[in-house]
């Protein structure tokens, strides 16, 4: 199976003397080090043109939006191997062509509730972009168009009532954005969990998980932090949140601007509420010796971080998401059905849903929208009135369910007293 790699580059230049040519030419390090994602077949070679775009993404682009491009191209190639089909594929039916193929089976994960809907348009749009630059790139003669590009105007009017019109390139392989019928599912497509379960995988998590992941699953269902987050948390961070008057909460800042800084999906800074004892028990594994011999390993720039592995690097959402799967996997065969379709992002959307429950008890709606809002640091308001809906949806469904139950037993008693 295809693989993601990271690996560890520098780029050189030459030094060429000025005056006749030299025999032999010096490179030099033009700039730092940095780390470059990389995908490595099945066979153990590297797909040259993939890894050839994530150099050039990381020209333009920052870190996280070059790995974020390449796990979806990383997922592509497992596909490719997984069907046997080769990645210049582009025969003269559409039907058998491996793009066609691929959106095909994106769209079929998607309505299976595999894959979230904006993964299958996010996995697809990437592809897209790849094989745009090697075709530009002239890394790629597939000997005819590859697919149909059609063009589109879109008109847009700004503040001052003016129109504009702009023209936009699509392709017949673009898969919309669109939400899948029957079932609700709330951002990035999750579902929480219910107390009770996570209870039972806070408490097999304490046990049969490691210290890291066992505080990681506590932050994220205390606190609402995303992964990408946590794994760059830092222990300055915790000691400097500051306490919430009207609340009672601890809340921590978070974002690029924050001091120091902490990692955040679209760079959104704000302060993420947390509950006192589990800031004294984040602080206190801060100053545990195991964490401690990790941070001896550690790079300076590391130290900081609360989460480090065991070699004193920081920790990845690959890493985490690996030792969550075999969490999961010794979790079922003890039993605990809750793991079965549990991942990380569900532990943030049962804080959501759990905080959001609570402040419509005490708060009007669009107070209690604010909170939530402020407290996940959703970009726009529409993401935090799903949970709303997800709430009135679930009462409505349990009212319906006992008065269901309530006819049927009531039916039944009559039935059983006829007799």
């Amino acid at each position: 199976m295809a693989t993601l790699e990271v690996i560890r580059f520098q780029r050189h230049e030459p030094n060429v003397p000025e005056g006749d040519s030299p025999d032999t030419v010096d490179w030099r390090a033009s700039r730092a080090d940095g780390e470059l994602p990389t995908i490595v077949w099945a066979s153990g070679e590297t797909w040259s043109q993939a890894n050839l775009w994530a150099h050039h993404l990381a020209e333009q682009r920052d870190p996280q939006t070059v790995m974020a491009s390449m796990k979806h191209l990383a997922s592509y190639a497992r596909w490719l191997e997984a069907e046997g089909v080769e990645w210049w594929h582009f025969p003269e039916k559409k039907s058998e062509r491996c793009l066609f193929k691929f959106r095909k089976a994106l769209i079929a994960a998607r309505d299976a509730h595999e894959i979230a809907p904006s993964t299958a348009s996010a996995r697809m749009a990437a592809v897209l972009r790849f094989y745009r630059w090697t075709r530009a790139a002239d890394l790629i003669c597939p000997g005819g168009s590859m697919w149909e590009d059609r063009e589109l105007k879109v008109k847009t009017m700004n503040t001052f009532g003016l129109e504009r019109t702009m023209r936009v390139i699509t392709s017949e392989l673009v898969i919309p954005n669109r939400k899948v019928k029957g079932g609700f599912h709330l951002e990035d497509g999750v579902l929480p969990v219910t107390e009770e379960g996570r209870r039972d995988i806070q408490a097999f998590a304490d046990v049969h998980a490691s210290d890291e992941l066992s505080l990681m699953l506590a932050i994220g269902f205390g606190s609402g932090l995303r992964l990408g987050s946590l794994c760059d948390l830092k222990i300055a961070t915790l000691e400097h949140a500051t306490i919430d008057p009207l609340t009672g909460w601890r809340r921590m800042d978070v974002g690029p601007a924050a001091r120091p800084p902490v990692a955040t999906k679209l760079g959104v800074s704000g302060k993420v509420p947390i509950w006192e004892e589990l800031r004294a028990r984040a602080l206190e594994y801060a100053a545990s010796p195991r964490r401690l011999k990790r941070q001896a390993k550690a790079a300076a720039e590391h130290r900081g971080l609360l989460l480090l592995n065991r070699y004193g690097n920081p920790y990845t959402q690959g890493a985490v998401t690996t030792e969550m799967c075999r969490l999961r996997a010794k979790a079922l065969d003890a039993g605990v059905h809750v793991f079965r379709d549990f991942y990380f992002h569900r532990s943030r959307a049962t804080f959501a849903t759990l905080l959001m429950r609570v402040a419509l008890k005490v708060l009007p709606v669009g107070e209690a929208v604010d909170l939530v809002r402020e407290a996940c640091l959703h970009a726009n308001a529409d993401t935090t009135m799903d949970y709303v809906k997800f709430i009135e949806q679930s009462k409505a469904m349990r009212e319906s369910a006992d008065a269901f139950t309530q006819a049927f037993l009531g039916l039944s008693k009559r039935d059983v007293s006829r007799a």
